[in-house]
């Protein structure tokens, strides 16, 4: 808007003129001398146009501006909310890291469909799932025993195969600051170095069911329902010292023996104390 050469009339200096203006200031010539002022904030209360028109056009840049000031403090108090949250996390997370006690089963052993086989290992990642039912319904699943000791088992299983051939596709430590109880998109990210991923061939050696039993029904094969179960820290290390046996690649051999040695420091376990495998298929082989 063209102000130049405006008559306006201010409280205390009288009728002016205006000279020069831009988008934060105005200066205006008044009978003795000239005046700066803050533009637009000086037109209302002190300072006013002759011309109608033009006063009803500068009161809706005045009403725009006013606007745009409230949203952006708006935007700061949100972004201050933000910082609190942030803040407030953050504390939550250096208590949890202090205080954590082990839990004795802090694995996950997550089932992928078909479309998981591919992400979970190419993305490094899965989801917990949401509730299915009560006040948090539709909201994600914390894993809330999950911490820095924790690994993720991805498996499958294959269309028309029994539960017992369900073999495992890869494994990785999670993320190095996770903390289950403080996860709230139900996203459980991988560590930056401990990841597995097995071969067909591998896989196919790899029958989770010979580490893994349902201590309710141990003799029982059934997966039932859900995404994922938590299982015993020892377990996990059995598996672990597996996928080492499994490896012919040097470097990937190497990996998977550090994953295990980090593994095991993490959850407290002596490898030379690692009791054999003894999952259900082992123990109904037993029984028959």
């Amino acid at each position: 808007m063209n102000l130049i050469n405006k008559k306006v009339t201010h409280k205390r200096f009288g009728i002016g003129s205006i000279v020069k203006h831009n988008d934060t200031s105005i200066e205006i010539h008044f009978a003795s001398e000239n005046k700066m002022f803050v533009f637009p904030d000086v037109f209302g209360k002190y300072l006013k146009l002759y011309d109608k028109s033009d006063a009803k056009s500068l009161e809706l840049i005045i009403k725009k501006k006013e606007n745009e000031r409230k949203e952006e403090e708006l935007k700061k108090e949100e972004e201050k909310k933000l910082q609190r949250k942030q803040q407030h996390l953050r504390l939550e997370h250096k208590k949890l890291m202090k205080n954590h006690k082990l839990h004795p089963e802090s694995q996950m052993v997550f089932w992928c469909d078909t479309e998981e086989q591919d992400s979970s290992i190419s993305e490094w990642k899965v989801f917990s799932g949401a509730i299915k039912s009560g006040t948090n319904k539709g909201k994600p699943n914390k894993p809330v025993r999950l911490h820095q000791n924790s690994a993720v088992l991805l498996t499958a299983i294959d269309s028309n195969v029994p539960e017992k051939d369900r073999r495992i596709l890869g494994v990785y430590m999670v993320n190095e600051d996770f903390v289950g109880k403080l996860c709230e998109d139900g996203y459980i990210p991988a560590h930056s170095k401990y990841r597995l991923q097995l071969s067909e061939k591998e896989s196919d050696q790899s029958v989770f069911w010979e580490y893994y039993v349902n201590k309710k029904s141990p003799e029982k094969v059934t997966w039932n329902t859900g995404k994922y179960r938590y299982f015993d820290n020892a377990w996990m290390a059995q598996i672990l010292l597996v996928i080492i046996s499994l490896k012919s690649d040097p470097n990937e051999r190497e990996l998977a023996q550090q994953f295990f040695k980090h593994f095991c420091k993490m959850n407290q376990i002596t490898d030379q104390e690692l009791p054999k495998p003894n999952g259900a298929i082992i123990r109904n082989k037993t029984l028959a």
